[in-house]
């Protein structure tokens, strides 16, 4: 399967060139989904190399959705689908490659933060309970101060209604094991965060997307599918949706949450970029409380590595998903718990956010002006753009030849809910650019294959 390989030169590390070469004999179709790949150790063998660099170079094949491993069968070839689309949840470490495909923030200004207040942490009065155990919503401190936070936004600042989990995926995660059973349907836009795909897939949910049009989903098609499917609940990401970066108006939210009241379904509304508005339209938790369940974070305003989610929903079902959260992990770690209390009683939080909001005006500029011609759909504080591919780009295809030049994007499929949805755009994550320079750089090499897009797809396919 891999006799005669023969690594490419260059100054790159061997492990790169080693990936480098298996990845062209995927390419060519030499190497197919689901082949069966030799222990690393045989591999090692065979090139005269140690066992570290062929560990090394299938932890890049892997981080580029080319091969993935099986407990008990071992590496195998990834789907095409894996490595158009797969879930990634961390930006790539390959050198070379401006990786634009994982929100990220956009500046240091959490790990300035944090710099500053770790030295003075152990003062602080909650500081001893750190090494004790918590009830399974978090500590009551943090609560407290997540419901100040979103005061006014969700819950009322009743810290009764908050829970705290590992990011805003986990707290999903909890919502739909404490609310839902196998085989029920569960509602999306039918270009959606890829994450609700997951989990839904691995719950046992049948995921059904929508029509979504550039104000998002139609409340026209919202009314059809309850009516045909009986749906226990519908994922809507309202704030800077993601990948498509629309923002509902209050006209199109209420026009949502009315049908959800018709028909009794559960409203789970994952808000992680509304702090990143100067304004926002009102929530679906301040229209419909008792039938909506809140999700957001600091992930994607303050910075992922927080892992600091939340959860407020109406008190029936609050202890449902607190019993969810307490088989997974007990409760969040208390010290998560304390730094994020910090950031947002001392108004970290909000400085924080105002350096992001402006460095993003900076990179959407930037995006503006490499991508003028084309079909780019945005906001001024939005992370993420979302670039509908002009023909004959197909989305697969784009995100191959991207980063084949050096540039990772996130296909459409990767965001697309059944087989049946034919969108041709990427996802542009101009936060995760390491550098204004870097972004101008990575946009450069997108507009360059747009505009020779004739002349590249053949050897793209």
């Amino acid at each position: 399967m891999l006799e005669n390989l023969e690594l490419p030169a260059g100054d790159r590390p061997l492990y790169q060139r080693l990936a480098d070469a298996i990845g062209a004999r995927i390419a060519s179709g030499e190497l197919a989904s689901g082949d069966k790949l030799p222990p690393y150790r045989e591999i090692a063998r065979s090139l005269g190399i140690n066992v570290t660099t062929v560990t090394r170079a299938f932890s890049a094949l892997q981080q580029r959705g080319l091969v993935e491993a099986r407990p008990g069968r071992g590496t195998l070839i990834a789907s095409r689908d894996a490595e158009e689309g797969g879930f990634k949840s961390a930006p790539s470490d390959e050198a070379g490659l401006i990786d634009l495909s994982v929100n990220r923030p956009a500046t240091s200004a959490y790990l300035e933060a944090l710099t500053a207040m770790l030295p003075r942490l152990a003062k602080d009065r909650r500081y001893g309970s750190l090494q004790d155990y918590h009830p399974p919503e978090g500590p009551l401190w943090a609560r407290g101060a997540v419901a100040e936070w979103l005061n006014g936004v969700a819950g009322d600042g009743d810290a009764g209604r908050v829970l705290l989990t590992d990011g805003a995926q986990h707290g999903l995660a909890c919502v739909l094991r404490a609310l839902t059973q196998r085989g029920d349907v569960v509602l999306s836009d039918s270009i959606t965060y890829q994450g609700i795909s997951a989990l839904c897939r691995s719950l046992g949910l049948d995921l059904r997307g929508l029509p979504l049009d550039r104000e998002g989903m139609r409340p026209d098609a919202f009314e059809t599918a309850c009516a045909s499917f009986r749906p226990r609940a519908v994922f809507l990401v309202p704030s800077l949706h993601n990948p498509t970066t629309v923002v509902l108006s209050e006209e199109r939210r209420h026009a949502l949450a009315a049908v959800a009241r018709r028909h009794n379904v559960l409203i789970i509304e994952d808000d992680v970029y509304r702090p990143l508005l100067e304004q926002a339209a009102p929530s679906f938790a301040t229209v419909e409380p008792e039938l909506t369940v809140y999700v957001s974070g600091l992930s994607k305003c303050v910075a992922p590595g927080l892992r600091f989610g939340l959860v407020i929903a109406p008190r029936a079902v609050l202890g449902n998903i607190a019993a969810a959260l307490r088989i997974d992990c007990w409760s969040i770690s208390p010290l998560t718990a304390l730094i994020a209390t910090n950031l947002l009683e001392e108004g970290g939080v909000a400085r924080i956010i105002d350096v992001q909001r402006e460095e993003l005006r900076r990179r959407q500029a930037v995006l503006r002006e490499a991508l003028a011609t084309y079909d780019v759909q945005s906001h001024e504080i939005s992370p993420h753009a979302w670039l509908h591919l002009p023909e004959p780009w197909r989305s697969g295809a784009f995100a191959r030849a991207c980063r084949q030049r050096g540039v990772g994007v996130l296909p459409a499929d990767a965001f697309a809910v059944g087989r049946e949805t034919l969108v041709h755009a990427v996802r542009i994550n101009l936060g995760a650019a390491p550098s204004l320079n870097d972004l101008r750089q990575a946009l450069a090499i997108i507009a360059g294959l747009l505009n020779d897009g004739h002349l590249e797809i053949s050897g793209a396919v």
